[in-house]
């Protein structure tokens, strides 16, 4: 089935499949078998089940199979259950005999569990930003190096500390070299320019922004994280760190309603005003998108040089399902650039 159309669809066996092989895809084998034990879970009489087979939604748009693999891994990180060890290690590859796991860990913490499906999961991959810093040295050229970054659905914040990151892209370096978050990315293609980038502030928006520096937020926020990927760990580490030396700058808002408010702040001259955002954008409802993207050309309309704006965004193409990096910036590049694509979570990115 094509990619756009199981993207869509109601089915929620060929969700679980489809998240099952997008995970195996990145990575990480052993949550794909967490994730597909949903399906056998989801006959189960557990109340867990009872919500996976009547789920209202997308259950891949709502990301419905990592929320609860969420829960499944927050408690073998917290402790609480060893059951999900061998699974998690590679030890245990059948797949029935990974359903027994599930469906026996699920029983005996099926109320703890339950809560997991009530929110998407917030990592706000660090890997990602990669991306990005390689899309603002491009912009750079185009509208000045100077930026102010407004990103959407920023979760936990931990992509509006990238001014804080060191980067190593092709090549490219940017940022301070003694930074805890170290973001290198396997780069493929020819390396981004190695323009100048001076980010002026960053700040951001969530409906439910998740504070680092609280050891409960920060556990639930790396139980999203697949345990197969070590780099991925690493990253959730030191945006931990970094969050308790400085917390970032995350306002409780409707995406919609943020972007009017920031585009009608006053705007420094000669700042480009970016807003952009990664993996967020099937999140957020239809008619807030319509909003957002009518807020976002009518501004570039009356955009000038001395004060340009640009959007960034790192999403998936729902025919290719691959996540690509777009940049439209005004004055002058209203059609978006396709700059290039990367891993779900930066383990790779491709410049074109």
């Amino acid at each position: 089935m094509p990619a756009s159309d199981v993207i869509e669809t109601r089915d929620i066996t060929d969700g679980i499949l489809f998240q099952a092989e997008h995970c195996e895809r990145n990575g990480a084998p052993c949550t794909a078998r967490i994730v597909r034990a949903q399906i056998a879970l989801m006959a189960s009489d557990t109340a867990c089940g009872k919500v996976i087979r009547e789920w209202p939604g997308l259950p891949l748009e709502d990301a419905m199979p990592l929320r609860l693999a969420g829960g499944f891994h927050h408690l073998k990180i917290t402790g609480d259950d060893d059951r999900l060890i061998p699974v998690y290690t590679g030890d245990i590859t059948d797949q029935a005999r990974v359903d027994a796991v599930v469906l026996a860990v699920t029983r005996d913490h099926d109320a703890r569990l339950l809560p997991w499906f009530g929110s998407p999961p917030q990592t706000n991959e660090a890997g990602r930003s990669a991306s990005f810093m390689a899309g603002l040295k491009w912009l750079s050229a185009k509208t000045g190096s100077r930026f102010e970054l407004n990103e959407l659905g920023a979760s936990a914040g931990i992509n509006t500390m990238m001014d804080r990151y060191h980067y190593e892209l092709g090549g490219v370096t940017a940022g301070p070299a003694d930074s805890p978050m170290q973001i290198r990315p396997e780069w493929r293609g020819p390396a981004p320019p190695d323009n100048r980038v001076e980010i002026v502030s960053i700040q951001g928006c969530d409906q439910a922004p998740i504070d680092l520096s609280d050891p409960e937020s920060a556990l639930r926020v790396k139980s999203y994280v697949w345990p197969e990927n070590a780099d991925r760990i690493r990253r959730m580490d030191a945006a931990i760190q970094l969050a308790n030396e400085q917390s970032s700058n995350v306002k409780k808002m409707d995406a919609a309603d943020w972007v009017e408010n920031r585009i009608a702040a006053s705007q420094e001259r000669g700042v480009t005003r970016v807003f952009h955002h990664s993996i967020v954008w099937q999140y957020i409802p239809e008619d807030r998108r319509q909003r957002i993207k009518q807020a976002l050309y009518a501004a570039g309309a009356k955009a000038t040089e001395e004060k340009p704006l640009a959007w960034m965004s790192l999403e998936t193409n729902r025919k290719t399902f691959r996540h690509e990096l777009k940049i439209a910036y005004w004055p002058g590049g209203e059609e978006p650039a396709i700059l290039g694509q990367a891993q779900a979570h930066g383990a790779w990115v491709e410049w074109f």
